[in-house]
């Protein structure tokens, strides 16, 4: 099996020639993330069925022919769970590539099974067990192994392979629009960012706090947002989530009391202590009107249960109907999502500009009708699928 090793603006120019003529490519990133908010790129791998590419980010300058062959409209990029791939593309080259078919979403929409992982696919598919021994490589270091490469470029030469047969299936079952929505879809979400001040809503056990305590978390977690982002540090490296919602119930006034909050390290208060005293000190100054409104829970909701075995019934009657699993077209996930956003006076869905899953794309063309229906869902006749 070979491969060609791309470290030059000249060589990569060249080979996204050659890819210009192509209907589809395999695509494939390696990357690292352990500490960091975002993924670092260390490898990019390409197959268009005639030559694979291993294409070394740190020593290209000049990505602008390789942006343009991803945002090509008439080059489909193969791609399997795409969902990691798609923010490294959009971290590190600032584009997302379009369109994408995604094997393990069109193998789950054929029938093959939800989630499937790419090695089992592959088992299935193609009948060839996949060697993931370098998947936990760091793949920043340099050089990179003759072990490491050849595992890289197996993963789009076989990624490759399984794209005609999905292809054909989706087609034979007029489903291959519902991979290019779908994908449209996870695109659209991963571009949309819920707004600093309503990220409190995510944190485990927001409901615990109210009044000038919620309001204090509202700010910690903006601030730890931000933090995150301007030092290129995970979240929970700034501080982690259960800290701050104790800081938050306990309104510490010094750095001898935020010691006395349990599970606080010595390395967050040493860094952000002082950041999170000055925020709990400008909460002693804002009117209570600024406060946000206690955090809602499902659970708290009296039909909740009621209308969630309802929405659900409508989800297994349709999947069994298309013959899909149920909880591809709809997850526990996606109908807490739906009632949310019907229910909720602030909900992250809605902030970020979107539609709960079930209202979308394929899944709003078979279900939005009949969950229109569900008694106490309300569905407002502003949704369109």
């Amino acid at each position: 099996m070979q491969y060609i090793s791309i470290t030059t603006d000249e060589a990569l120019n060249a080979y996204c020639a050659q890819l210009a003529k192509a209907q589809a490519i395999a695509v494939d990133t390696e990357f690292v993330r352990t500490r960091t908010l975002y993924p670092q790129l260390g490898l990019i791998q390409i197959y268009d069925g005639q030559q694979i590419a291993l294409i070394d980010p740190l020593e290209i300058n000049d990505f602008s022919v390789l942006k343009a062959i991803f945002t090509d409209a008439n080059i489909i990029k193969i791609l399997h769970s795409c969902s990691e791939d798609i923010e490294t593309f959009m971290c590190s080259l600032n584009i997302v590539p379009t369109p994408i078919f995604d094997t393990q979403f069109a193998a789950a929409i054929v029938g093959m099974g939800a989630s499937l992982g790419y090695a089992k696919l592959v088992e299935i598919m193609l009948d060839v067990q996949v060697d993931k021994g370098e998947s936990r490589t760091d793949w920043l270091a340099r050089p990179l192994s003759p072990q490491q490469c050849q595992y890289a470029a197996y993963d789009v030469l076989y990624l490759f392979q399984l794209y005609p047969a999905l292809r054909d299936k989706t087609v034979e079952q007029n489903r291959q629009a519902w991979v290019f929505t779908e994908m449209d879809n996870l695109t659209r979400k991963k571009q949309s960012q819920i707004p600093f001040d309503l990220l409190y809503l995510n944190i485990k056990n927001s409901w615990h706090v109210t009044g000038k305590s919620l309001y204090v978390l509202q700010q910690l977690t903006a601030w730890r947002a931000k933090e995150a982002q301007q030092r290129d540090l995970a979240l929970n490296f700034v501080v982690r989530e259960a800290n701050l919602l104790e800081v938050a119930k306990k309104l510490p006034s010094s750095k001898n009391a935020l010691h006395q909050i349990s599970g606080l390290t010595p390395q967050e208060i040493r860094v952000n202590g002082q950041a999170m005293l000055d925020i709990i000190e400008a909460a002693q100054n804002v009117d209570e009107s600024t406060y946000p409104q206690p955090v809602e829970r499902l659970v708290d909701f009296p039909r909740f249960k009621k209308v969630t075995a309802a929405v659900r019934e409508v989800c297994v009657r349709n999947a069994e109907k298309l013959g899909v699993p149920v909880e591809l077209i709809g997850s526990k996930k996606q109908i807490n999502q739906l009632i949310k956003w019907c229910w909720f006076s602030v909900d992250d869905t809605r902030a970020q500009g979107l539609q709960p899953d079930l209202l979308d794309g394929w899944r709003g063309e078979f279900l939005q009708a009949e969950l229109a229906g569900v008694d106490g869902l309300n569905i407002p006749e502003s949704a369109n699928a």
